[in-house]
């Protein structure tokens, strides 16, 4: 059953506004490195995967995970350039040209993930298992010594 048109929109607000936090703190975190290892960019990776999947898994709404990732890619956007004072958050170098690069990847992935991955439809269900038809005996423990 799908929600009114209002209740989406409000779905698609929320989950931009939640997505543009996300991204501005991916953002912030991807240069860290814990010695040779991009630890920030990989939790930035994976936090913001996890948001959209987990969206895209709760609303049940592909629109919603792409509105989350247009957050998540417009704060970048918006931050990645210089600031007033003349401040850069993304560094031109390879950990910022792999966030830049991988965030917009992960969101499209996301995004066109199908929704019945590896279901039959309802018409095949039958033909796959002939004993589906058959009625199950002995339940209530008929037959049993």
């Amino acid at each position: 059953m799908r929600s009114s048109l209002p209740a989406r929109i409000g779905t698609w607000v929320v989950a931009l506004l939640v997505g543009a936090v996300y991204g501005l703190a991916g953002t912030i975190a991807h240069g860290y490195e814990l010695g040779w290892f991009p630890l920030g960019l990989v939790l930035a990776l994976i936090g913001c995967a996890a948001l959209l999947v987990s969206v895209r898994l709760l609303t049940a709404d592909r629109w919603a995970a792409l509105a989350t990732g247009l957050g998540m890619m417009a704060s970048t956007l918006a931050f990645s350039g210089k600031g007033p004072g003349g401040s850069v958050i993304v560094p031109e170098g390879p950990l910022g040209t792999v966030w830049t690069i991988a965030l917009p990847v992960v969101v499209a992935i996301v995004v066109a993930w199908p929704e019945n991955l590896g279901t039959t439809p309802a018409g095949h269900a039958a033909s796959a298992s002939p004993a589906a038809d058959e009625p199950v005996h002995g339940t209530s423990g008929e037959g049993r010594n």
